[in-house]
């Protein structure tokens, strides 16, 4: 089987994690062995957890998100189907990705500020609106929305399960899991 990745972008609190999550539970039923990958978990492995640092720049965002992608490279080209739920949002990022990655699906999970500020599970908005936090991406620090997003989304709570059957059926529709 050939490698394929799918690439959950968004802005933090917009359900990117809880998507791929469901979306990976969902493809266990159907038979597949998803590798799951997290922009949190990344930060960790490559050592950029420190939020007041420079490793916030957009440099160094745009950095680490080249590094993801060579990463879920490396992993579909072994012929693994990955899922990766990162916000890395620049042009850079979404055009690599559509040309080294031939089975690609971009999803982007898009919600208004203000229910982002409602949500916001890691309190980066709260930390922005006191002045404790900067290069907050979608704030004061610009991204990138994907131009030609396979879909565009928005979880509603309790309700990632509709949203996995609308990407499921988008996949099927485009032969997305046809080797």
């Amino acid at each position: 089987m050939r490698g394929k990745v799918i690439w959950i972008t968004g802005l933090s609190g917009a359900g990117k994690t809880t998507l791929a999550k469901q979306l990976g539970s969902t493809l266990k039923i159907s038979g597949y062995s998803p590798l799951m990958l997290d922009g949190d978990s990344l930060r960790d492995i490559f050592g950029a957890t420190n939020k007041k640092s420079e490793e916030f720049s957009k440099e160094s965002r745009l950095t680490l998100a080249m590094k993801y992608c060579q990463l879920c490279k490396l992993l579909s080209d072994q012929g693994f189907l990955v899922i990766i739920a990162t916000i890395s949002m620049f042009k850079e990022v979404y055009a690599w990705n559509r040309k080294n990655f031939p089975s690609y699906f971009e999803v982007y999970m898009k919600a208004s500020l203000a229910e982002l500020r409602r949500r916001d599970p890691k309190g980066i908005y709260y930390d922005f609106d006191t002045h404790i936090l900067s290069n907050v991406a979608g704030l004061d620090l610009q991204v990138d929305e994907p131009e030609f997003p396979d879909f565009v989304g928005n979880i509603k709570e309790g309700q990632p399960i509709d949203t996995v059957e609308r990407i499921m059926g988008l996949m099927d529709k485009q032969n997305f899991f046809e080797n």
